[in-house]
């Protein structure tokens, strides 16, 4: 059998996918470490500003709590609480700041009602479910070339797009909350206003990445599926 057919050209619709996944990776680790050298003029630490931005919003009930680690910052809505990483808690840097006032600008979505985090949070156990029953269908209908089958399962599996594509509406209004709440509450001067969307862009980067893997990772499972249907007619 010539070696040839064992490979798999899908594979290259990945690529450009995953270079873009580690440039974004690469850009948002950069440029945090980058403005994290640039302390606040006003001096306040990222905690105490995830503190204000939740107050003054009427969210008193939300705490702000250190999780270990570097980017995990993150709000739970669960549990009521913007968890802010060891690199960002105390921090007095201009890009601690942004990620802070980004993770309270995810509990003001939920807290108002918005529509779009409304959508994620809804989709959220479909999606597991689908991602994980979507392998089996695939596998099991390539097997045994019960190809509707594996079609069922990419359908699946795209609900991960789905929810990529929600999320980045969701990303990019709680960077924008957070703009305009540092802006409007004269927490970061207008030197370092530029320096904080810069960290926050990078950050939506990775959102945009993830997008984008999502799709290719379809396209290939839909195109390994039709491939097959038509080899074995």
């Amino acid at each position: 059998m010539p070696i040839g057919y064992y490979y798999d050209a899908t594979v290259l619709i990945l690529i450009p996918a995953i270079i873009f996944a580690m440039y974004a990776q690469f850009k948002v680790n950069s440029t945090y470490s980058k403005y994290s050298k640039y302390s606040n003029a006003r001096g306040v630490t990222a905690a105490q500003v995830a503190r204000r931005i939740l107050d003054s919003n009427g969210l008193t009930n939300i705490r702000v709590e250190r999780i270990s680690g570097k980017l995990t910052d993150n709000y739970n809505p669960t549990a009521q609480t913007v968890y802010l990483s060891d690199s960002t808690y105390s921090s007095t840097s201009v890009a601690a700041i942004g990620v802070a006032a980004h993770e309270c600008g995810h509990a003001v979505q939920h807290a108002t009602g918005y529509l779009p985090i409304r959508i994620r949070t809804a989709i959220v156990p479909i999606t597991n479910i689908g991602s994980s029953v979507s392998w089996i269908l695939i596998l099991i209908g390539l097997l045994f070339s019960a190809f509707n089958l594996a079609m069922i399962g990419v359908l699946l599996f795209s609900l991960t797009a789905v929810f990529q594509a929600v999320t980045l509406p969701v990303e990019f209004n709680a960077s924008a909350r957070a703009l305009d709440t540092l802006e409007r509450d004269y927490i970061l001067t207008d030197d370092e206003l530029p320096m904080a969307k810069k960290v926050l862009s990078a950050a939506a980067m990775t959102y945009v990445a993830a997008l984008v893997s999502s799709i290719a990772s379809v396209l290939r499972l839909f195109l390994i599926v039709s491939n097959s249907r038509s080899r074995r007619r």
